[in-house]
């Protein structure tokens, strides 16, 4: 089960979970009392600060009476207590695990338990001991707070009613719709119903239908259902796009007075083919002690964006744009996203760039934050980028070229291009060694006709080209979180935005380990170098192999989820004690939010509240991974409308996941995962073996593994569900 963690400080650094830990600690033994110095010891915390953090979190939980204190400063489990509040994970089967901080695991609840309650809902729950098995059991008795309302679905009419049938498989009620709120829908439509009341003897809610998408399977009904499905606008108010439109930008000379103007400095933008708003710039000089002065340039969007307007408020709830397969729901209106903020070639622009000097050994030797002019001199793709390095010349060749035609470089483009690959391949060498981790997954792309349908599947690597402009865009997020969160070497305690990374779930990788050694491969765990040096390895002695996207996909589900907070525990994916979002606040708002508070500290403004600004990262962390959620939705579902019609041929593929119902197959030429259910696998009865990772024959005893080579042919699509089965031709 995954869940949000809470943070403490440990050694002057935060650690997660102190409320689980405590309870930890009490539970071993419910009939002994600690006080706060044993309880640290137990955790292993010294310093004046986490013991800090113990006491405020015990006199937290005694105040909440889920804890006891029976003598003073001694603490004790209140086993009085049986109610606790928390929040559900319903799983695809209708059962549920109960996800609160009072205990050490999630608690398993059983479908006739539920109350009604549904996924994410905030509850209250009785947990109680299983007789025969004293496990631990929860049975929820009070809705606290619905997570959502809304949800998508298809309709289905009776004579005078009718149901949504819910698109998610986390929602396990069908929605009742009398006549009177059906909205002008018709059997069969795809539709948004809201929710409205559940009566206590009703076995399904009952709502109203609020919006119709139109047919199931129509292109963009289905797209429009994935946006709305976690919430996610696909347009942009009246209101927001009038405001955008009013603003002021023309560059004036009194603006220009303010900032440091390289507009004379070589700078050039390197992104996709197919982008349109251009976050970041790079600047080249050669300077007279032979150093190199390079500018990581910005879009200033913050100038543009201020708080407290409404252009503001859409952007702060979008948290960040969406990228579908066919489209980009951008966070903001395109007036700005791929015009006035855009750095396009040949433009003047406002921006705020990080500027370091830095030797041959590419380290920085000196530093520069602040708002600058720049003036973009040229625009490439990453492909022709991509030649260059590898050529060394300055001819872009007609296949890679934006153009469609082959053309010829400045000789100064080509020598900068080539030096900033040289530093960035020195940098990425030096963060590898620290312990960074490298994954560099293959990406599933599509190519797609006039009318959004895909014509053929291509996978993206990322090459020097791309790995030269994350280089530069992680030192410039380093560098800035760096400058606001160290004052002389110590953290300076400034209220700011970082990106942290927790250090990876010790089961998660022993799981990993169990699963990766089916194919040869191991992990050595013994401290955090050999862990990230023997990921390092697997991930490289993977790549290309036919398993390789499986078990990528299983290192990286390994690994603690990215956040945002005000709270520092660095980055361990990065290898980074500072690290934030400064380089994308076309399309991140936290990057905004860095900006504004970076201005703030070179004004030499004070430490703003942390808690405003805490509750601005939850906010983004959770939209981003609504937003992420979305875009995999959206390759699922070309995947399946690409399988459509390619229903006469075998595929290659590979077992990239076992269950009790079936196997899960991912084909090799195009990475589409589908299922083969294990009633369809005719030459045996086949029974799920847990510990093998696998389904075994009961009278032939053919196995089939995890990691298997396998061939099936597409039996059924689901479009709507997102869902492939397939048949297994040969194994």
């Amino acid at each position: 089960m995954t869940r949000k963690k809470k943070i403490y400080k440990k050694k002057g650094k935060v650690i997660k979970d102190l409320t689980r830990n405590i309870f930890k600690i009490l539970n071993e033994d419910s009939n002994k009392y600690y006080n706060y110095k044993q309880i640290a010891a137990k955790l292993k915390v010294s310093d004046t600060d986490g013991k800090t953090q113990i006491i405020q979190k015990l006199a937290e939980l005694t105040a909440n009476k889920k804890i006891k204190e029976v003598d003073r400063g001694k603490f004790q489990i209140n086993e009085d207590r049986k109610y606790h509040i928390g929040t559900l994970d319903v799983t695809s089967n209708g059962n549920a695990y109960f996800i609160c901080d009072d205990f050490e695991h999630d608690i398993f609840v059983p479908s006739v338990n539920l109350g009604k309650g549904l996924h994410n809902d905030t509850v209250k729950a009785y947990v109680y001991n299983k007789r025969r098995s004293n496990k631990q059991e929860a049975d929820v008795v009070e809705i606290i707070e619905r997570a959502k309302t809304e949800f998508v679905g298809v309709l289905q009419m009776n004579k005078n009613f009718g149901f949504v049938v819910p698109d998610s498989n986390k929602m396990y009620a069908d929605i009742f719709i009398s006549q009177s709120k059906l909205n002008g829908a018709n059997d069969g439509d795809k539709v948004v119903a809201t929710m409205t009341d559940w009566p206590e003897n009703s076995k399904n809610p009952f709502g109203k239908i609020t919006q119709v998408l139109g047919r199931p399977g129509d292109h963009d009904t289905e797209i429009h259902s994935i946006l709305l499905e976690y919430g996610l606008p696909y347009e942009f108010p009246t209101e927001v796009e009038k405001e955008a439109s009013e603003l002021p930008i023309e560059i004036t000379k009194e603006e220009i007075a303010k900032r440091r103007d390289m507009r004379g400095d070589l700078t050039f933008t390197i992104d996709p083919k197919d982008a349109k708003d251009f976050d970041d710039a790079l600047s080249f000089t050669v300077l007279e002690n032979g150093n190199y002065e390079i500018g990581i340039h910005i879009a200033d969007v913050s100038h543009y964006v201020q708080p407290k307007t409404i252009l503001d408020d859409e952007a702060y709830d979008r948290a960040t744009s969406v990228y579908l397969v066919d489209r980009v729901v951008p966070m903001l209106p395109e007036m700005l996203s791929n015009g006035v903020c855009s750095l396009r070639p040949n433009e003047e622009k406002l921006t705020f760039s990080a500027v370091f000097e830095m030797n041959e050994k590419a380290q920085v030797v000196n530093q520069w934050f602040g708002r600058t002019v720049t003036y973009s001199d040229k625009r490439f793709a990453y492909e022709e980028a991509q030649a260059i390095i590898e050529t060394k010349g300055n001819i872009i060749p007609e296949d890679v070229s934006l153009t469609g035609e082959a053309y010829e470089v400045d000789e100064n483009i080509v020598e900068a291009t080539l030096k900033l690959d040289e530093l960035a391949k020195k940098m990425r060498k030096k963060r590898m060694k620290s312990g960074a981790i490298s994954f560099d997954k293959i990406e599933v792309k599509f190519h797609l006709d006039e009318n959004a349908n895909p014509t053929g599947v291509f996978f993206k690597e990322a090459k020097d080209a791309n790995k030269l402009i994350e280089e530069f865009m992680l030192l410039a997020n380093k560098k800035v979180a760096e400058f606001v969160g160290l004052s002389g070497g110590r953290p300076s305690n400034k209220t700011f935005v970082y990106r942290v990374h927790d250090e990876p779930d010790v089961e998660k990788l022993a799981s990993l380990q169990n699963i990766v050694s089916k194919f040869g491969y191991k992990i050595n765990t013994e401290t955090r170098q050999k862990t990230s040096d023997s990921l390092n390895k697997l991930l490289s002695d993977v790549h290309g192999k036919g398993e390789a996207n499986m078990v990528e996909t299983l290192a990286i589900r390994s690994m603690s989820k990215a956040e945002y907070t005000t709270q520092n525990i660095g980055h361990y994916g990065l290898a980074f004690d500072y690290y934030s979002h400064f380089t994308s606040p076309i399309r991140r708002y936290p990057d905004v939010m860095t900006h504004r508070l970076l201005q703030h500290y070179l004004d030499g403004g004070n430490s703003p509240k942390a808690e405003i600004y805490e509750e601005k990262c939850k906010h983004s962390s959770k939209m981003e991974e609504l937003a992420s959620k979305a875009e995999r939705d959206s390759i699922k579902y070309m995947q399946v409308k690409y399988m459509q019609d390619h229903k006469d041929q075998e595929f290659e593929g590979v077992v990239s996941g076992v269950t009790e119902w079936g196997i899960y197959v991912e084909i090799k030429s195009n990475k589409c995962e589908g299922m083969v259910r294990i009633k369809d696998i005719k030459d045996d009865y086949y029974i799920f073996d847990e510990k093998q990772y696998a389904v075994i024959g009961q009278s032939t005893k053919n196995m089939i593994q995890l990691g298997d080579e396998v061939v099936v042919k597409v039996k059924h699509t689901d479009l709507e569900r997102k869902h492939l089965d397939f048949n297994l031709i040969s194994h």
